[in-house]
C-alpha cells in the first residue's frame, strides 16, 4: 500500500484553525517579558523565518510550551554539539526552491522548476549540549506604560505614513484619503495596545494602488475577512520585531470569516501570509530608507 504524502498546507491550515475556534491563535501571546512560548523564530544561523513557517512554528511552540527561538534539523543540531532528546518529534517547516532541468522546447535548452520541500526541525528546548546561545532564558517584562515611545514613534513616522490623531473613538486607515486616524494614545489601556492597533492599520496602508496594490482586489465580504487576517498577521510579525505586543481588534465577524475561508481553502493562510510579509518587507525598506537619508543630512 502506497504510503500516504504528507500534505503540509492542510497540516498547517488545521492547526491554526483548531487554535482559532479554541481562542488561542499562536500569534496572540505575551511577545515581551516572560513569556512561555518561543518569540520570533530562528533558524540555527540566527536568520529569521519568514511567511508562513513563521506561522508553523509558532503554533507549534504554543502546542509544546517552548521558551527559546532557534529551530533546527537533527544533523544541523549535532553539528553545533547537541542531541536531540529521545522521544521528541519534529516539527515541519517549508522550504522554497528551484532546480534547472534540461527541457529541449525551452529556448535555451534548460527550465526553471519550482518546488517546496518539508523539513522536519526541533526546538532548541528539544536539545540538549547546544551552546547557551541558542537557549532562551526569560526577560524581565517591558512595561509600556501608557506614554508615547519616542523611538517607536521615530519607527512609524519614518515609514512616510501620514497618521492623524483625534478625540475619535475609531483607529481605521482611508483608502479614499490615504491617512491613518487613531485615537490619543493615553485612551489606550497601555501603549502596546495603541501601537499594536497602529500596526495593523499601517499593513492596511501598504495596501493602497500605489504601494502594494492588494486591497481593491477585496471587493466582498469574504475578501474583507481576508484583507483583516493579511493586516493582523502582519501587525503581528512587525509586534515581534518592534518588541511590543500587539492587541488586536478581533471581532467575531472577522474570525468566523478566517474560519470560514481557511476550512474552504487550504492555500488561504499561505497567502494572507505572504501578502503580510510583503507589507513588512516593505515597511521595513521605507524606515532603513528614512534612517540612510537621515545620516545623509547630518553628514552634509
Amino acid at each position: 500500500m502506497a504510503k500516504e504524502r504528507f500534505d503540509i498546507r492542510q497540516h498547517v491550515t488545521d492547526q491554526i484553525v483548531a487554535q482559532i475556534e479554541a481562542g488561542t491563535p499562536p500569534w496572540r501571546q505575551p511577545w515581551t517579558g516572560a513569556r512561555t512560548v518561543a518569540g520570533f523564530p530562528l533558524r540555527h544561523t540566527g536568520e529569521g523565518y519568514k511567511g508562513v513557517n513563521i506561522l508553523i512554528l509558532w503554533a507549534a511552540a504554543h502546542v509544546k510550551g517552548y521558551a527559546s527561538d532557534r529551530w533546527m534539523t537533527f544533523n544541523q543540531a549535532k553539528e553545533l554539539g547537541g542531541m536531540v532528546r529521545k522521544g521528541e518529534r519534529a516539527a515541519k517547516s517549508v522550504y522554497y526552491g528551484s532546480v534547472e532541468k534540461e527541457d529541449e522546447a525551452a529556448e535555451d535548452g534548460k527550465r526553471r522548476v519550482h518546488f517546496a520541500k518539508v523539513n522536519n526541525v526541533f526546538n532548541a528546548d528539544q536539545i540538549e549540549g547546544l551552546p547557551e546561545a541558542y537557549y532562551v532564558r526569560p526577560d524581565p517584562p517591558r512595561d509600556l506604560g501608557t506614554e508615547a515611545d519616542p523611538e517607536l514613534d521615530a519607527w512609524f513616522a519614518a515609514t512616510g505614513a501620514r497618521i492623524e490623531t483625534s478625540a475619535e473613538p475609531r483607529a481605521y486607515y482611508r483608502p479614499s484619503s490615504d491617512h491613518i486616524h487613531m485615537p490619543p494614545v493615553e485612551t489606550f489601556h497601555d501603549a502596546a495596545g495603541y501601537y499594536g492597533t497602529l500596526a495593523h492599520e499601517l499593513c492596511h496602508w501598504t495596501g493602497a494602488e500605489k504601494r502594494l496594490d492588494r486591497i481593491k482586489r477585496f471587493a466582498d465580504r469574504k475578501a474583507y475577512a481576508f484583507e483583516e487576517l493579511v493586516a493582523e498577521l502582519g501587525a503581528c510579525f512587525l509586534g515581534m520585531q518592534l518588541g511590543i505586543e500587539p492587541q488586536f481588534d478581533q471581532s467575531a465577524a472577522y474570525v468566523e470569516g478566517w474560519i470560514e475561508a481557511m476550512k474552504a481553502d487550504r492555500d488561504v493562510i499561505f497567502r494572507a501570509a505572504a501578502e503580510a510579509q510583503k507589507a513588512v518587507d516593505f515597511l521595513n525598506a521605507r524606515t532603513s530608507a528614512e534612517a540612510d537619508a537621515d545620516i545623509g543630512r547630518a553628514a552634509a
